[in-house]
């Protein structure tokens, strides 16, 4: 079965790892709300993603085995909302823009008008690491 695993880009340059399609991780997974990333990718797509990566002490469970099947940036456009008085700028829905990528360390290269916000990774259970591929990366 294969899932979609959100990496939020500040867990990754804090203290993720890197990785990269084909390699295994063992990561720890937060089963995923909808809700808290369609302003991030929309709609649609918030909807697949199953679970978020967690490094910081919330796990509800152990790490769990699987190999990396793709890998992609997620890059967003952000401002302050039209009639903030907080003057916090926040993701402006519908702009995301997804590149697929074969590596993942946290730090990428900057685009126009937009910051890195995550990576969308599919990936699958890995019982026996024999019985995939071999780890890639760090």
């Amino acid at each position: 079965m294969t899932l979609t695993i959100w990496v939020d880009e500040w867990q990754m340059q804090c203290c993720g790892e890197s990785f990269a399609s084909g390699g295994l991780v063992s990561w720890s997974l937060i089963e995923a709300d909808p809700e808290d990333y369609i302003d991030i990718v929309g709609e649609e797509r918030a909807t697949e993603i199953d679970f978020c990566e967690e490094h910081h002490g919330q796990e509800e469970q152990g790490p769990t085995l699987l190999e990396v099947l793709s890998i992609a940036e997620v890059h967003c456009r952000y401002a302050v909302p039209t009639g903030s008085v907080d003057k916090v700028h926040c993701t402006l829905p519908g702009t995301a823009v997804l590149l697929p990528v074969d590596w993942a360390t946290g730090w990428v290269k900057a685009r126009p008008d937009m910051r890195f916000a995550g990576y969308l990774v599919k990936a699958r259970r890995v019982a026996d690491p024999s019985e995939s591929a071999v780890p890639r990366g760090r």
